[in-house]
């Protein structure tokens, strides 16, 4: 994995990715060859069933990584519509990787897959999506708030 992906986008309060937000989950996607990929450790308090992790938490983890899919390709996009799977239960205590991927890029609506993986490499979840991109004023807007509110160094979008 390399890491070209834009850091100055996670100057940001996002409970999944935001470094600001002191009980978020600090996502830092890589890009790989077929999209980007970051891992998570699991904790005690991401506990749904007992001994499990809570599947709303599997599927922000999916959510993220679609979406930082986009964002490494300088697109900037919020989810319509997420269909998951969820194949197997994930552990606490384990360090999962989550990947995200573009499958189809359709202008304003941009279709996009991702999956969770254990550390011995099982599938734990998979889903599929529609992000749709973000008009470009509004794109405009959000990037000022990174800039404003937290002083990103964000490289691309509107200045």
């Amino acid at each position: 994995m390399t890491s070209d992906v834009d850091s100055g986008l996670r100057d940001q309060y996002c409970f999944g990715c935001g470094r600001h937000n002191p009980i978020g989950m600090h996502l830092a996607f890589e890009r790989t060859g077929a999209g980007v990929a970051a891992t998570y450790t699991t904790r005690r308090e991401d506990q749904g069933f007992p001994g499990t992790l809570h599947g709303g938490l599997l599927a922000l983890l999916l959510d993220e990584a679609m979406g930082w899919a986009m964002y490494a390709d300088r697109i900037f996009a919020v989810t319509a519509r997420m269909e998951t799977r969820f194949r197997r239960p994930a552990a606490l205590d384990e360090t999962l990787t989550v990947h995200g991927r573009i499958t189809r890029d359709r202008g304003r609506r941009i279709e996009v897959a991702g999956e969770i993986l254990d550390s011995s490499g099982a599938h734990l979840v998979e889903a599929s999506g529609l992000f749709l991109r973000m008009r470009p004023e509004a794109e405009a807007s959000a990037l000022a708030t990174f800039r404003s509110e937290f002083g990103s160094d964000a490289a691309w979008g509107p200045q």
